[in-house]
C-alpha cells in the first residue's frame, strides 16, 4: 500500500525541520529537500558542470564540488542567477523524492506515511504531487531569532503566510517548545492514520 504523502512548508526559520524531526520521530518515514539538494551538489556531475557554466568556476570548493556558501553569495545577490539555480535543482529534487516515495510503497511492510519537506511547494507548483500539506508558520521575529540574523529579500517572493494557510490541510503557528510541536505532530499523524 502507497503511503499517505505529507509535504511540510513554510516560512524561512519556521521550523519545518523541527516538524520533519517530530514526524520522523513518531513513525514517519522522512526526507528533506535540503538533504537531496546536499546530495545533488555533492554526487551529480551534470549539476555540477550546470553550475560551473553558469556561474563560473567560483562556485566549486577545494573538493572541486559545489559549494553552498560560494552559491548563495552569488544567487541571493542575482536573481537570474536564484531563478536559473532554482530551474536547474528544482526538478531533480522532484524527481528524487517521487522516486523516494515509489521506494517506500514497493517495502514488504511500507510506512503508513511519508513526510517531505519542500520550503518552496507553493511556490513551483509542487502541492498536486502530496495527499496532504502541513504548514508551519512562526511570526517574522521570531524567524529572525531562530535563525540569528535578519530574514533577507528571498522572503518577499515567497507566497505570503496567510495563503499557504488557506490552501494548507494542516497549519500549526510554532511559538512555543519543541513538545508543544510534537503534541502537534502526534495530533496530525492519528488524523492521518489508517482506523483499524
Amino acid at each position: 500500500m502507497r503511503p499517505v504523502a505529507v509535504a511540510i512548508t513554510g516560512g524561512i526559520g519556521a521550523g519545518k525541520s523541527s516538524a520533519l524531526e517530530a514526524f520522523r520521530r513518531h513513525g514517519a518515514a522522512t526526507v528533506s529537500s535540503d538533504e537531496i539538494v546536499h546530495q545533488l551538489l555533492a554526487e551529480n556531475d551534470e549539476v555540477r558542470d550546470a553550475l560551473v557554466e553558469r556561474l563560473g568556476s567560483q562556485v566549486l570548493g577545494t573538493s572541486g564540488r559545489p559549494d553552498r556558501a560560494a552559491i548563495a553569495r552569488i544567487v541571493f545577490r542575482d536573481p537570474d542567477a536564484l531563478s536559473f539555480l532554482e530551474g536547474l535543482l528544482h526538478p531533480l529534487v522532484s524527481q528524487e523524492y517521487l522516486a523516494w516515495r515509489e521506494q517506500l510503497a514497493a517495502l514488504d511492510d511500507p510506512p503508513a506515511i511519508c513526510v517531505t519537506e519542500v520550503p518552496l511547494l507553493y511556490e513551483v507548483g509542487a502541492e498536486e504531487r502530496f495527499d496532504k500539506v502541513a504548514v508551519i508558520t512562526a511570526p517574522r521575529r521570531l524567524r529572525e531569532y531562530r535563525r540569528e540574523q535578519p530574514i533577507d529579500e528571498r522572503e518577499d517572493r515567497l507566497l505570503p503566510d496567510r495563503e499557504k494557510v488557506r490552501r494548507a490541510d494542516f497549519h500549526y503557528t510554532n511559538v512555543g517548545d519543541l513538545d508543544a510541536l510534537d503534541d502537534w505532530v502526534a495530533g496530525v499523524m492519528t488524523e492521518l492514520l489508517p482506523q483499524p
